[in-house]
């Protein structure tokens, strides 16, 4: 099969497809002249877009791994945070390259290569997908502003703190990740070639820079509450979270207190040609969340 170019027409498997990323990334995917697979663990179909049916994976049985991906040219990889993901990633990967997939685009994080999770997982994975004879793209994100969210009801019930500190982040929109993937799944010049892209949002911000501006929409004083890591990790135990997840969201208030995601740079507008969301529009478009019952 080929485009109006004469080209073939890609076929791209989408991992993790009915994720906040995997989904915005099928969206965008769905004016193109592509073939998608979307590959995901789940069998709804509820977070696709209409007319693309979920090809399920189950990372037990390697064989159903190669299956799910022959004649994929590229694969798109963005996996949960939780327990398996390194072997998980490990596997698909593994499977793709048997499969004789030419390109991984992988969404791992920006950040040096720390003893914290999912940092650590992250740079397994990378060194692994290193080892293999294959082309890749490393899509490297700051935190996700999404992980507000999860604080939306501290906030509302004027209970939001933490151990971040006046730290900073750049946070980024998952929608500009997503945008990115795309132009790097598109792009067919050099398959074989292995680059890794860093991707932040316009600006730094602290949480209390956060909860100020919540204050100014929300028209009410909201405080974000400053905690010692032994105290934030109770609060969270408190609300009963396992401690894996507890520490994790320790390990972000540890990253954001030492501002280790900072820096700004301009790569989501180099390859999308357009400027990465901002924190603040997120916000506005998600205030219902922050507002007290």
């Amino acid at each position: 099969m080929s485009d109006t170019t004469g080209e073939r027409t890609l076929r791209i498997s989408v991992a993790g497809a009915t994720g906040r990323i995997g989904s915005a990334l099928l969206s965008a995917l769905a004016g193109d002249d592509v073939e998608i697979v979307a590959l995901s663990r789940d069998q709804s179909a509820e977070r696709l877009p209409r007319g693309i049916t979920p090809t399920v994976v189950d990372f037990e049985q390697a064989s159903t791994l190669r299956k799910a991906v022959e004649g994929t040219d590229k694969l798109f990889l963005v996996h949960g945070t939780y327990g398996r993901q390194v072997q998980n990633e490990i596997a698909l990967i593994d499977a793709a390259v048997d499969a004789g997939v030419s390109h991984i685009v992988k969404v791992s994080v920006m950040g040096p290569p720390l003893a914290l999770h999912p940092f650590d997982w992250h740079t397994e994975i990378e060194a692994h997908l290193s080892r293999r004879d294959v082309g890749y793209t490393l899509l490297r994100p700051s935190t996700f502003v999404d992980i507000l969210k999860s604080r939306a009801a501290f906030v509302s019930q004027g209970t939001w703190g933490g151990a971040a500190g006046d730290g900073r982040v750049n946070l980024i929109d998952t929608r500009d990740v997503a945008d990115v993937a795309r132009a790097v799944l598109l792009d067919r010049t050099d398959p074989g070639a292995q680059r890794a892209y860093h991707l932040t949002g316009p600006g730094a911000l602290s949480m209390v820079d956060i909860a100020a501006e919540l204050s100014r929409l929300l028209d009410e004083e909201i405080t974000y509450h400053h905690r010692t890591p032994g105290e934030q990790r109770q609060v969270l135990l408190n609300t009963g979270v396992s401690e894996m997840i507890a520490d994790l969201q320790l390990g972000l208030d540890r990253l954001f207190r030492l501002s280790i995601q900072a820096e700004t740079t301009s790569t989501v507008f180099e390859l999308t040609g357009h400027p990465p969301r901002s924190a603040i529009e997120w916000l506005k478009e998600n205030l219902s969340a922050f507002k007290r019952v």
